[in-house]
Parts: structure tokens; C-alpha cells; sequence
């Protein structure tokens, strides 16, 4: 919960977990091209907000007019700068700027191509344009002649854009549009027959196991920014954001847990409720399988209720906080966004609670050990993860065995999966995007470095796909640990349960202070 897992530090380094890794390290990129631009879905969706025809303070020059006769900045923004702003954002993620450049170009022959949103074309268009420049440029590495580097470069990159831009303009900005088209009748199929509760099914178990940023990033975005701009809000954009659920498990804890689950809930309240870090709830969830029950019911009472007031955000709420959820709320939807909010959270509650006090007894009676331990297995199997390296962190590495090993192995500091003679300046917390739970972490590491009064160490947070192998000791949680290492397997490698208050913090000061 709270705590860390020591992986095996002779485990091999190799991809695990088949179809469900890919997906993630899939949705991880998708989240790398889309966070870094959310302030601008965020000032798109004010500017929504306030001066469409239905907004606040309507303003034709900005808002545009109901006749079409105004045309505004909110199309203009949705329809070009939101999509080459992700396509820049992932065409430098692949090759930095040239890749950036090269990306921008033949994602703006697919918007200018097409007569809706391009953001679906813009995440593939602009990595992709990035990884063909550097294919072409591997074909004559140091073979240019000294004074004409740049005007190979430059040549080559443009003709390079042009042949892109006419395959983006002419073909497949048809491609794009028609699975954009297809992917729009299925949700509008689904929200006139009040099917989209049933999206919950797929949707909650899909954020416990770190597979909801190619949901959320590769499809709701896309349909969501359609539908906002055509309706001025999207119920699309509340999906996953909706942080009832897991408010409702949380405090089901609170009341009814014992042992560890019980003590740390409350906490976990603020930072996932306020602080919009949905993690920190999964190992609740994932310490009782039959709790997906609850969160899946909780999340679909949340979508039918936005489904029934007919009610939306403006724009993607990221973090899912609801302070970034009411932020996002048009004028005619607080009642629903308010009510879906608390609805979900009260039926997640309830199953939860439900299901709490059915095993109570029992978990009084084993100390509530065991479940955790089988909740941290089960975590790490899902994930390809070892075993036994979880549920010993999960415990706090109590196991006299477990604290001989990972001391003996890890030269003492017991979350360390990689041991290195290297002196550690450069102290990293990385997760998917970047921002969130890492950044969290990174303040929690940053306090209590600064309080030992270390100087020379810097404490920072990235994204694992932007790891440069200059990092000393990276921490990850425990599902991320073996990207992370493949990205950098020189450095010590930290795998935690939860970035707010993770034991290991403290003897990474200690190994700091030693060295």
C-alpha cells in the first residue's frame, strides 16, 4: 500500500506480461505526446466555457456565432493547435526536433486533409514522421561531405515533409477520418440507447492495471473534443476522470478496513480526491479482487447519472481531481457532474463496505497479512512482476529473510532492484507521464533531503519514456520498475507501492548521507 517491493536484482531484464505490457507501454506514449499539452485542452476549455453561444459570458469573436457567420478561436485552436502541439510533442519524443519538425509537417497535411478534429492522426502522424527522418538520416551517417551537412539536412528533411504532407492530405487524412467517423457512431450508439454505463466494465479494472492512457488518450479524447465542439462539453471526458470510485473504496477502508488498508485510507483520501491521484487506490482494490465489483457499479452509477442530466466537462480533467473536474464543468451541468460524483461514490461505498464486513472477522483474525500479502501478489502477477520481491516490500520487509537478502544484495538500500558503485546525484522518480504521482514523490524525497541537509543531489520527475540514462537512482512503482530499467539499466532502481509515503524514502536519505 504504502510501501515498497524489492525485485529480484539478478532478474533478467526482459519484456513481460505479453499483450497487457504492450498496451500499457502503448497507452505510456500516448500519455507522453497528451500530458505535456494539457494546459492547452485546459485554456481551450475555458475559453469554451465562457464564450461559445452557451457559455458564460458568450463572445462572438471568440466563441463564434450559432449561424456559422463568426468563426471565433475555439475551432481554430481545436482544429490546428491542439493536434500539431501533439504531434510536435511526438515527433520529438522519437528524434527531438528534427523529428518534431518532419512530424508537424505531415500531421498538418492530415488536418488540413480532413473535416473533423485530427488529434487521432496527429498521435500518429507525428512519431511517425519523426522515426521516417531517422531512418533516412541512418542511410548516409557520415557520409555527407564536410559543408554540406546543412544543406543535406535541411533538403532532405523538407523533401522528406512534402512527400508526407501529400500522403496526409490526400490519403490518409481519409483513413483517419473514416475510423474517427466509425469510433463517433459507436459511442453516439451507445449514449442513445443509455448503454455507455456499460463502458465501466472495461473502463474501471482497465485504470487498476495501468491501461487506461490508451483508452483515455487514443479514443475518448478524440471523440470528446468533437463532441465539445460541436455541443460545448462531453460526458466522454468523465469516464475515467470521475474520482468517486475510488473515493468510495477509500472510505469503505476508512470505516470498515483493518490493519494497514485501515490506516492509511484516510490519507489516501486527500491525495486521490483532491490531489487527482487515481494510483494510490489500486492496491485497496487489488487486496480484495471482489472490490472491482464495486468500482465497476460505482463508475457506471457515475457515467447513468451524467448520462440522465445530460451533463459534461469542457475539456480533459487531468489530474482526475475534482477540483480539475469542477473546473472543467460548463454552467448547465454542475448538478449532474456534482451528482455523478457523489452517486459513484456512494454505491462504490456500499458494495465495498458490503463486502468488508462479509470478511472482517476473518482479516481481524489473520492480522490482515495475509490479504495483503495476496493483494501485492496478485498486483505483481498481473504485471509480470516477482512474487515473493512484492509481498515482502508490501509487509515492510519484516521477514528476517527478506531483509537478509535485500540487504546482502542491494548494498542496504532495501528497494534498490540494480546495485551500483556510483555516486548518486541525480535522483529521479518516473512514472507515465511524468506529472502526478512522480512529481508527488519527488516533493515527499525533496523535503526530507533538504531536511538531512544533503546538498549536491538533485531530486526531479520525468517521464519513463523520457529517461536519458543520466540518472544515478530511479524510483518507479512496482508495475514500472522494468521499463524503467531497460531505459537505464546502470542506475539503482527503486520500485515503490505508493510515491506519498513510501518507507524506502528513508534509506535513500540514509545512503545519501553515507556516501
Amino acid at each position: 500500500m504504502t510501501t515498497s517491493s524489492v525485485a529480484a536484482p539478478d532478474a533478467p531484464a526482459k519484456s513481460r506480461g505479453g499483450a497487457r505490457v504492450a498496451v500499457q507501454k502503448f497507452g505510456t506514449f500516448l500519455s507522453g505526446m497528451v500530458m505535456p499539452n494539457i494546459a492547452i485542452f485546459i485554456a481551450w476549455g475555458i475559453i469554451t466555457a465562457f464564450f461559445i453561444p452557451d457559455g458564460w459570458t458568450p463572445v462572438a469573436a471568440l466563441g463564434g456565432s450559432r449561424d456559422g457567420s463568426v468563426v471565433g478561436v475555439v475551432g481554430p485552436i481545436l482544429t490546428y493547435l491542439i493536434p500539431l502541439a501533439i504531434a510536435i510533442q511526438g515527433g520529438r519524443m522519437v528524434y527531438e526536433t528534427r523529428g518534431a519538425v518532419v512530424g508537424s509537417i505531415f500531421a498538418m497535411g492530415v488536418i488540413l486533409g480532413s473535416g473533423t478534429t485530427m488529434i487521432l492522426g496527429a498521435m500518429i502522424c507525428g512519431p511517425l514522421g519523426a522515426y521516417l527522418v531517422k531512418q533516412m538520416d541512418r542511410l548516409w551517417d557520415g557520409k555527407i561531405r564536410p559543408g554540406f551537412e546543412m544543406l543535406v539536412n535541411n533538403y532532405s528533411a523538407g523533401i522528406l515533409g512534402f512527400g508526407l504532407f501529400m500522403a496526409g492530405f490526400f490519403w490518409l487524412s481519409k483513413v483517419f477520418t473514416a475510423i474517427a467517423d466509425g469510433l463517433g457512431v459507436a459511442v453516439e450508439f451507445l449514449i442513445q440507447h443509455s448503454l455507455l454505463p456499460l463502458a465501466s466494465i472495461f473502463i474501471e479494472p482497465a485504470k487498476v492495471f495501468f491501461l487506461n492512457n490508451a483508452i483515455n488518450h487514443g479514443v475518448l479524447d478524440q471523440l470528446g473534443v468533437d463532441q465539445v465542439k460541436e455541443s460545448g462539453k462531453s460526458i466522454l471526458f468523465l469516464l475515467e476522470a470521475n474520482p468517486g470510485p475510488g473515493l468510495g473504496i477509500l472510505l469503505a477502508f476508512t470505516f470498515f478496513g483493518v490493519g494497514i488498508a485501515r490506516s492509511t485510507a484516510p490519507g489516501a483520501i486527500i491525495i486521490q480526491f483532491f490531489g487527482g491521484i487515481h494510483e494510490i487506490y489500486f492496491p485497496y482494490v487489488l487486496q480484495k479482487p471482489v472490490l472491482f465489483l464495486a468500482v465497476i457499479l460505482g463508475g457506471g452509477t457515475g457515467v447513468l447519472t451524467n448520462v440522465i442530466f445530460n451533463s459534461g466537462l469542457t475539456a480533459p480533467a487531468s489530474p482526475g481531481s475534482i477540483i480539475a473536474v469542477l473546473g472543467n464543468t460548463p454552467r448547465d451541468s454542475f448538478l449532474g457532474v456534482i451528482l455523478s460524483v457523489i452517486l459513484s461514490a456512494g454505491v462504490s461505498f456500499a458494495v465495498a463496505s458490503f463486502f468488508l464486513l462479509a470478511t472482517r472477522k476473518r482479516d481481524l483474525a489473520a492480522g490482515n497479512a495475509g490479504d495483503m500479502s495476496a493483494a501485492m501478489a496478485k498486483l505483481q502477477a498481473n504485471k509480470g512482476r516477482d512474487v515473493n520481491a512484492a509481498t515482502s516490500g508490501l509487509l515492510g520487509n519484516n521477514s528476517p529473510a527478506n531483509e537478509e537478502e535485500a540487504e546482502a544484495s542491494l548494498g542496504g538500500v532495501g528497494s534498490a532492484t540494480t546495485a551500483t558503485a556510483t555516486r548518486v546525484e541525480n535522483v529521479v522518480f518516473a512514472c507515465d507521464a511524468g506529472m502526478g504521482s512522480s512529481a508527488m514523490g519527488a516533493s515527499v524525497l525533496r523535503n526530507k533531503v533538504k531536511k538531512a541537509g544533503i546538498e549536491g543531489v538533485t531530486v526531479v520527475n520525468k517521464a519513463i519514456a523520457n529517461l536519458d540514462g543520466t540518472e544515478d537512482l530511479i524510483i518507479t512503482q512496482e508495475e514500472l520498475t522494468d521499463r524503467a530499467r531497460q531505459k537505464n539499466p546502470g542506475a539503482q532502481h527503486v520500485s515503490v507501492g505508493n510515491f506519498m509515503n513510501a518507507p524506502q524514502y528513508d534509506e535513500v536519505v540514509e545512503q545519501l548521507k553515507n556516501q
